[in-house]
């Protein structure tokens, strides 16, 4: 994982690698769940396969359209198993136990296919419903303890209940699109205006398959701007493809989300190659789309680029403070004899370096050119002015401080490489070993 965000940090071409990146965060996200974290069995994993290209990670306060959080799969499974088709549940379970006992490796699909029907079916009743029932509505939502539970609920129905009209797009669609332009923008648009979509609602299904095998996912808006022939978001929000923009804008939030998340875990490497996606996002939405008045989707995206700010400002302003503990020249009298700076936070303010030079890449996008260009010079102007006192302790240490000094100076080393580049950081190395070898010269000779 850490390969393929530097490759994207450095600008390589690689198919399908924001998607790739993002299957390889959830598996990363995945191995650290706890062991006693519910798990759904076989009989639902089954039942929700066709929901696979529609699902995701990370939850956020807003649904998208067509999206569905994993986390919500549990709760739904309980609700159909135990309020919506109770006693045709538990049959369905115990045959698929039977098929597994039995040494099938996947439950047959004609007991799978048959329970889907039954459950959609009775879903989209009780869906209906709910329409027109507040009372029925309330009750759902105690039923199910989930926010957007009927929205969830409702594309669970429809995904499911359309599973092989789903398949039969996904075999007329590329498995990677590199460039949403020209003539693959006018054989997508042709696809989705198709009977095959248009017919249960699949339009917005469609379009989450277009922009899971897109190399650049905001180029779904493209969709949105050739259909409404305009870029004015006005007509783009009454057109069908309004979807698309929605999507898009939920995708970023989402990705902010794993970005917090990230932040929290120290993953500076994995933190620089998101900040990258959602900058190239929110960049593309904005050139492609007239966001100059006042819309909803206006200010959506300046609600993302404000929480990034926010949280970039509170990470990045406690950089220097790092800096300075760990390379502040001390008095002898301060240091432990043969003690050494401690490697992992060492590494970790080394990573965070790295992580506030990428940030200049994109401050001004993401509305943070002002604290992350303060950040990196006061970070300088410290290692700048630290590094001759440094010098200077190390050549006059003795045997109590001497690890210390040493591991000072190489951690400033370190630093350096990331703040003013590898050239000045194999100077400093030249003359960190002079001054160590200055120093054990001169206790030779006496």
């Amino acid at each position: 994982m850490t390969e393929l965000e530097r490759a994207v940090l450095r600008g390589d071409e690689i198919p399908g690698g924001d998607m790739l990146l993002q299957e390889v965060r959830a598996a990363v996200r995945d191995s650290g769940t706890p062991a006693n974290a519910p798990r759904i069995g076989a009989p639902a994993r089954a039942f929700f396969r066709p929901l696979e290209p529609f699902l995701v990670d990370t939850q956020t306060d807003r649904k998208g359209p067509g999206r569905i959080a994993r986390a919500t799969l549990d709760p739904i499974w309980t609700w159909i198993s135990r309020d919506l088709v109770p006693a045709e549940a538990a049959i369905y379970s115990d045959s698929v136990a039977r098929a597994l006992a039995g040494g099938e490796a996947d439950p047959p699909d004609p007991l799978v296919h048959s329970f889907q029907a039954l459950a959609t079916a009775r879903m989209r009743s009780t869906l209906d419903a709910v329409e027109s029932d507040e009372k029925l509505r309330r009750k759902m939502s105690h039923l199910i303890a989930m926010p957007d539970a009927l929205a969830a609920i409702r594309d669970v129905q429809i995904i499911v209940a359309s599973r092989d009209s789903l398949d039969l797009i996904a075999t007329r669609m590329p498995g990677h699109i590199r460039d949403l332009g020209g003539g693959m923008l006018d054989n997508m648009k042709q696809l989705l205006d198709s009977r095959l979509c248009s017919e249960n609602s699949l339009q917005p299904y469609a379009m989450i398959m277009v922009a899971n095998r897109l190399a650049v996912p905001w180029q779904l808006i493209r969709l949105a701007v050739r259909a409404a022939e305009s870029d004015d978001v006005a007509r783009i929000a009454n057109s069908p493809y309004a979807s698309a923009v929605s999507i898009t804008l939920g995708d970023i939030e989402r990705m902010v989300e794993e970005l917090k998340a990230d932040l929290k875990r120290g993953r500076t490497v994995a933190v620089a190659s998101l900040l990258k996606c959602i900058h190239d996002g929110v960049r593309g939405v904005r050139t492609e789309l007239d966001l100059s008045g006042d819309s909803p989707w206006a200010r959506q995206v300046a609600s993302i680029r404000s929480e990034i700010s926010s949280v970039l400002t509170a990470e990045m302003e406690s950089l220097p403070g790092r800096v300075r503990r760990l390379v502040r020249p001390r008095l002898s009298k301060d240091i432990t004899r043969g003690s050494i700076l401690n490697a992992d936070e060492v590494g970790e303010t080394e990573a965070m370096i790295e992580f506030v030079g990428a940030c200049r890449n994109f401050a001004r996008e993401l509305a943070t050119s002002e604290v992350t260009l303060r950040t990196f010079q006061e970070v300088q102007q410290y290692l700048d002015s630290s590094t001759r006192a440094l010098l200077d302790a190390l050549r006059a240490a003795g045997e109590h401080d001497r690890a210390f000094r040493k591991s000072q100076m190489d951690a400033a080393i370190r630093f350096c490489g990331k703040a003013f580049g590898q050239d000045y950081a194999a100077l400093l190395v030249k003359a960190a070993e002079a001054a160590d070898n200055s120093e054990r010269r001169a206790a030779a000779k006496a």
